[in-house]
């Protein structure tokens, strides 16, 4: 008996090592072949909804994930920020400080920000103007309540100097529940 299972650990151990490599190959493929890139999924949100999106993407194309937040932060009421704050920087063209920048180690960022008055948040603005984007791949991903990517994906295209900047992952809200096909289906065409 003992001779049997000397016998079978080893084919049962390569069998299993063979799953797990077959298992990787489709997920590789599965996410558009971005497995050997270094990946970052850098995002702002306000009301949560953007941060909703960072996180599925997260789970789907794996690397490192990171809030932009800015120094001082937007008020808790919506019309204050929406119609206040954020209206009047985006007004003056004011990029708020804001406490992270780095991207210098990634190859692909995934850029994440609601959709305020008609282009993506100040500090996204701030994010893309003060890194070295040379080289770089830029995937946007805009969340938005009923006004749509308007040109997000060229603003930030502006800001980006050298960077090559894909087409963006539009949504309204969280996506509802169809969302996560969805962003499969767009992560398999990059």
């Amino acid at each position: 008996m003992k001779k049997i299972l000397l016998i079978l650990l080893p084919v049962v151990l390569i069998a299993g090592f063979a799953v797990y490599q077959i298992a990787n190959a489709s997920t590789s493929s599965k996410i558009g072949g971005l497995m050997d890139k270094k990946i970052l999924v850098a995002y702002f949100s306000w009301s949560g909804n953007t941060k909703s999106i960072a996180e599925k993407i997260h789970n789907q194309v794996g690397g490192d994930i990171f809030r932009i937040e800015p120094v001082t932060p937007y008020p808790e009421d919506y019309n204050e920020t929406a119609y206040g704050v954020a209206k009047a920087q985006k007004d003056k063209g004011i990029h708020p400080p804001i406490t992270n920048t780095d991207v210098s180690s990634y190859d692909v960022i995934f850029v994440g920000t609601p959709a305020w008055w008609y282009t993506m948040a100040p500090p996204v603005m701030t994010f893309l103007a003060e890194n070295n984007f040379e080289g770089k791949t830029i995937v946007p991903f805009v969340t938005h309540g009923g006004g749509g990517g308007y040109t997000i994906d060229k603003d930030m295209a502006e800001l980006a100097k050298g960077a090559k900047v894909l087409s963006p992952f539009v949504v309204y809200g969280r996506g509802g529940v169809g969302v996560d096909k969805d962003l499969s289906d767009w992560i398999n065409k990059l």
